[in-house]
């Protein structure tokens, strides 16, 4: 295979057509291939934009990079491109399927329809990969994972651990969620926890998950559930790792990250937001080669809706609500109630640090993956949380470019995906092409234009014209 090479000079860069002849492969079809030319090309790795771009797609996968006119490809349909961006399809590491519906978490949600519904949401959003990272009922979770592999319904591929395991009366709260016993794992003892992981590893999980928090949210005086005991995560991370298994910790606090690291986790699953990251953190997770999903997201959406009711009036938030969450949003009962909570005040804190803590751990080189903890809560929606991230990784620091690669390239690379995430030849034709420039302006990613699904044209702009 030829590889992409770019020549610098002058400030100016070059870049020679990258191809490759791909056969059929997985659900791609034998349509005759396409070529998107005359676009900027952000290929997912942090370089810079391929200015007056081309891109060919052939059974379902990319066959060729280049600059436009220097791509070969004999009886191609042709796509002008002129003034968009093609950049790959986002990938979240971190989100939920099937716990809301409207504005209520409950079990009675996992259903088929509602959780295809919401992967079609995420890719009209252009986010191509989701990560449900917990909470999901075997083996209707099993079954969807592949069927979204193999392209068989529209929507997001999927990716995920199948239940995870938290404290018996502790986090994910039941009184919040109202989770069906299928969902979560409680274990009492060593051998409760062995025997959860081995059952989510016979199911094909992707990954397990460990609840390590008291849910108290740096709200002062909350009172806070039980955390699971060290002993128990410590097993779950040694059957984990023996089973071949990488593991990911909900946390919240930096006391329980460092722990969670030392005992072997591979992922902190949030980012950490009561205290400041230090040196020994930093070196603990460049030591252990771990990665860190921030999920700014999170606490935004807490209270972002009740600040901003003139949302309502934006169509790229209209496309991802709900008939019941609209309703929400637009009562100024509601909207009073979360600006006088606890919890607001709490959430902005948290969000402030935690923007701190991913810029520092950025720079200190750290493996960054992106999520939001997207559907794990009504206010956290599929596909708009994802773009509301972007933004806030923008606003704590990163470059435009710099968030994009996280969200594409780097978080492929966390769940050792080498088919997607950068437009390369061979990988997966996920695309999404948008009007502007994302890399001078991230606020671009709202202008969806079109999405390309495994080299498929998928519905329609995300916002009609």
């Amino acid at each position: 295979m030829k590889t992409a090479s770019r020549i610098g000079g002058m400030g100016a860069c070059f870049w020679t057509v990258v191809s490759l002849g791909i056969g059929l492969a997985g659900a791609a079809s034998a349509a005759a291939p396409m070529l998107l030319e005359h676009a900027t090309i952000i290929d997912g790795t942090g370089r810079p934009p391929l200015a007056d771009g081309a891109l060919l797609i052939r059974d379902g996968r990319i066959a060729a990079v280049g600059a436009s006119g220097t791509v070969a490809a004999p009886g191609a349909q042709i796509v002008d491109l002129t003034g968009r961006t093609i950049l790959p399809g986002l990938i979240s590491d971190h989100s939920h399927t099937g716990l809301v519906k409207g504005t209520r978490n409950d079990g009675a949600n996992y259903t088929r329809d509602n959780i295809l519904a919401q992967l079609k949401q995420y890719e009209r959003y252009g986010v191509l990969t989701v990560v449900s990272l917990g909470l999901n009922k075997s083996p209707l979770f099993d079954q969807l994972r592949q069927e979204q592999h193999a392209g068989r319904n529209p929507g997001a591929d999927l990716f995920g651990v199948d239940q995870g395991i938290g404290a018996p009366d502790g986090v994910p709260p039941q009184g919040m969620f109202h989770l069906g016993a299928d969902q979560i794992y409680r274990p009492t003892s060593v051998a409760e926890a062995q025997a959860a992981v081995d059952r989510m590893a016979d199911e094909g999980t992707d990954l397990v998950k460990i609840w390590v928090d008291d849910f108290r949210n740096g709200v002062p005086g909350a009172r806070g559930y039980p955390k699971i005991d060290p002993t128990i995560y410590r097993a779950v991370i040694e059957r984990a790792h023996a089973r071949g298994i990488r593991v990911a910790a909900h946390i919240h606090d930096l006391a329980d990250a460092k722990a969670l690291v030392t005992a072997g986790a591979d992922i902190i699953a949030h980012g950490v937001r009561d205290l400041p990251v230090d040196t020994d953190f930093i070196m603990l997770m460049e030591q252990k080669g771990a990665w860190y999903i921030p999920t700014l997201d999170l606490d935004e959406a807490n209270y972002i809706f009740a600040e901003h009711p003139e949302w309502l009036d934006d169509p790229v938030l209209e496309a991802g609500l709900s008939p019941a969450l609209r309703a929400q949003f637009a009562d100024p009962a509601w909207r009073a109630k979360i600006l006088a909570a606890p919890l607001t005040a709490a959430a902005k804190k948290a969000l402030a640090l935690n923007e701190h803590n991913l810029i520092t751990l950025y720079r200190a080189g750290i493996h960054i993956g992106f999520g939001t903890d997207s559907g794990a809560s009504a206010t956290r929606i599929p596909g708009f949380a994802e773009h509301r991230e972007l933004k806030l990784m923008v606003a704590a620091g990163l470059t435009p470019m710099e968030a994009l690669a996280v969200a594409t390239g780097n978080a492929a690379a966390l769940m050792h995906l080498d088919d997607r995430g950068i437009l390369l030849p061979g990988r997966w034709a996920d695309l999404v092409v948008v009007s502007g420039d994302p890399a001078a302006d991230i606020t671009a990613v709202d202008r969806i234009e079109q999405v390309w699904h495994r080299g498929a044209r998928t519905e329609g702009p995300l916002v009609p014209r």
